[in-house]
């Protein structure tokens, strides 16, 4: 297989992991959750499903993630050519460093707030302890709104990358 076949294999492979992990995550946050409010009105109950379904989602998203990272690398060092030093001299390469910093940013935030954040709520939850599960569901949906944002962005730049190649 030529260099161009294993770059737009490792391409498709790329896209169709951000497809998951970013379809996903739009789709538990703008179906499933607004959906939980209608299957049932028992916080604890409505609090387990979402939970079980996050949790589930979670090991798709934990795959993305390494498949991302893994075929990310593989195609950021194929659009430098092996040149680290076009990171900082050139628009693509800087973009390029742009995108790989904030996948960074958003997969520490992500990862923090589910762990710390969402066995605490389940807990909570459990606990029927509902003031202070709301208190935290607030910060942990803030959280992940900006996970989202940051998702998007890193798609934007992911597109800005194919206009401004590094020479």
């Amino acid at each position: 297989m030529s260099i161009v076949g294993i770059l737009l294999a490792v391409l498709i492979i790329h896209v169709f992991a951000a497809m998951i992990f970013i379809g996903g995550s739009l789709f538990i946050w703008f179906i499933v959750w607004p959906a939980s409010y209608k299957a049932t009105s028992d916080e604890s109950e409505r609090t387990k499903i979402v939970g079980i379904i996050g949790r589930y989602f979670g090991w798709w998203t934990d795959a993305t993630v390494a498949i991302l990272l893994v075929t990310g690398a593989y195609l950021g060092y194929e659009y430098i050519g092996g040149n680290f030093s076009l990171l900082t001299t050139t628009l693509g390469g800087e973009i390029l460093l742009y995108k790989v910093i904030i996948v960074w940013i958003t997969i520490v935030l992500m990862y923090a707030n589910n762990i710390y954040h969402g066995k605490l709520i389940m807990r909570l939850a459990a606990e029927k302890k509902y003031d202070e599960m709301k208190r935290i569901r607030r910060i942990t949906h803030m959280a992940s709104f900006i996970t989202l944002g940051l998702l998007l962005i890193i798609m934007g730049l992911a597109v800005a990358l194919q206009f401004f190649m590094p020479s």
